[in-house]
């Protein structure tokens, strides 16, 4: 299922504030920099069209919010969304997730870590590509503070599977994975754009979180 053309924007919309490159990142960085006060920062990987970003940073101000969007036109229009509802505690970054989160993002910095709805990779050949891997879940975990929470959500059950595998091999989780099973209603206040597709389609969800002790 792809994605669908995005809405035109705004020209008079200011979003350079909102907006940043990974390739434009210099060492060392602290992400709080990015915002106009230090606040507990919790991160996106793969944040679209900005969806989750834009309606936590409205209901959690006490937070500081940052998106990551390897895709420059959806990190671009996510970032025209914060600027547009003036959201002074969301920022995005557009680039290789992983690359952030490897060289750029400093020890124990975030309270939480979101994935939702990434790539599943299908081919053999590709699943090197995959965004949990264990490379990823080592950053998620220095990353993270103690308590800190990893949320990852798919609508394949497979990918489910085995990333809860990867994860649930690793120690330094205080409790096992923390999953709600598949909902066949919704309340309608959906966390991404494309849960918004899978719950109108009748997929199901797939759900997890773990607590770094």
């Amino acid at each position: 299922m792809g994605r669908r053309a995005l809405p035109k924007m705004d020209p008079t919309v200011d979003c350079a504030q909102h907006l940043t490159f990974v390739d434009d990142l210099q060492q060392p960085f602290d992400p709080q920099s990015l915002f106009d006060q230090p606040r507990d920062l919790e991160l996106e990987v793969g944040s679209g069209k900005g969806h989750f970003i834009l309606t936590y940073s409205e209901k959690h101000p006490d937070r500081n919010f940052l998106g990551n969007e390897i895709a420059k036109k959806y990190a671009r229009f996510a970032a025209y969304r914060l600027a547009k509802n003036g959201r002074h505690n969301a920022r995005v970054i557009s680039g290789d997730g992983l690359k952030f989160f490897r060289d750029f993002l400093p020890d124990s910095c975030a309270m939480g870590v979101h994935v939702y709805f990434p790539d599943p990779w299908w081919k053999e050949r590709h699943r090197r590509r995959r965004v949990i891997q264990p490379a990823f879940v080592a950053d998620v975990q220095r990353v993270l503070k103690t308590d800190g929470i990893f949320h990852f959500w798919t609508d394949v059950e497979q990918y489910f599977e085995e990333a809860c595998d990867v994860l649930s091999r690793e120690t330094c989780w205080s409790e096992p994975m923390v999953v709600a099973e598949p909902q066949t209603t919704h309340d309608m206040d959906f966390r991404t754009h494309f849960e918004r597709r899978m719950r109108k389609n009748g997929h199901d969800v797939f759900r997890a979180q773990f607590k770094l002790r």
